[in-house]
């Protein structure tokens, strides 16, 4: 284990994946999201297959005993990556960034109902914690319904973003079924080719010839978007997940930069401090689930018979 590394590796990969996103919204107002979801899974592909290939991994990357689960996962990391891609056309990125911090928080609503996780107060409360600081982000573009397009525009946008952020809290539910069962480099893989197969679907709701420049930039958010599911991939392998997943965190202030010296956009009080909230609420769970984890191991240790 090497924990600077694995840190160094997470940061990376959170760069990576907000220049990413940066690329999509600089096409939004052109490229449907249907359209650039497809270049960021398909143009992923030959990056993790060269990854898998050179890390002699590339049998595990295409064996699996799960098929319909790698399905629905990628069905609804789908959902989520296409709800969050429209949002860019509609709201500022560190905005959309915010929103998006409610997917972790969702997961454990959702990991309770269909996993039959146990929650406990603890828990319970940062939920109630982070759900409090995405109603105060998405709060003030539900009071802009003034009657104006820009506002309804706003509000549609928000909602979007926020439907994105269930569909990957239920992605996250079938990572935990899949992880029982499939190795890590299959769920990668299986999941840009499923996107990239799903996200044909939306061909007959208005796909457009891309100019030259934003081909160029489509094709570069899906190459980015291999590399930063390799660092993220390699983070983990690196350190412990309980140390390196707080560092998701650090996409606000990478969003934060990019949004205000690329896209002019100034971030608002109501979303750095529903921001604050969510962040606080996404490390306390995820500290408590380090907790719980060190004692479930705690007392398998105890249950192993000595000697």
């Amino acid at each position: 284990m090497r924990p600077l590394r694995g840190i160094a590796l997470k940061l990376a990969s959170v760069m990576v994946f907000i220049v990413m996103a940066s690329m999509i919204k600089a096409t939004s107002a052109h490229v449907p999201a249907g359209q650039a979801v497809f270049f960021r899974s398909f143009f992923a592909i030959p990056v993790i297959f060269a990854w898998l290939a050179w890390r002699r991994e590339l049998p595990v990357g295409l064996k699996t005993t799960n098929p319909f689960g790698h399905f629905w996962r990628g069905l609804m990391g789908t959902m989520a990556m296409g709800l969050g891609f429209a949002g860019l056309g509609y709201l500022p990125l560190p905005e959309v960034t915010a929103i998006g911090y409610a997917a972790p928080i969702l997961t454990v609503i959702f990991a309770a109902m269909f996993l039959g996780e146990e929650v406990r107060i603890f828990r319970i409360s940062a939920v109630v914690m982070g759900l409090v600081g995405v109603l105060i982000v998405v709060y003030p573009r539900l009071t802009v319904l003034s009657g104006d397009a820009a506002g309804y525009l706003e509000a549609f946008g928000a909602m979007v973003v926020l439907g994105g952020a269930v569909f990957a809290a239920l992605a996250q539910v079938f990572v935990r079924r899949l992880v029982n069962t499939e190795q890590t480099a299959a769920i990668v893989f299986y999941f840009s080719l499923t996107a990239s197969a799903l996200s044909l679907v939306t061909i007959p709701f208005g796909w457009v010839w891309p100019t030259a420049g934003e081909a160029a930039i489509l094709v570069g958010a899906g190459l980015l978007g291999g590399l930063g599911q390799i660092l993220l991939t390699s983070s983990y392998r690196e350190a412990d997940a309980s140390l390196v997943a707080p560092f998701d965190y650090a996409s606000m202030i990478f969003a934060l930069g990019i949004g205000y010296f690329v896209f002019a956009e100034v971030p608002t009080l109501p979303m750095l401090g529903g921001a604050a909230l969510i962040v606080t609420a996404g490390i306390l769970i995820i500290w408590r689930e380090r907790k719980l984890g060190l004692e479930r191991a705690r007392q398998r240790k105890a249950m192993t018979p000595q000697g």
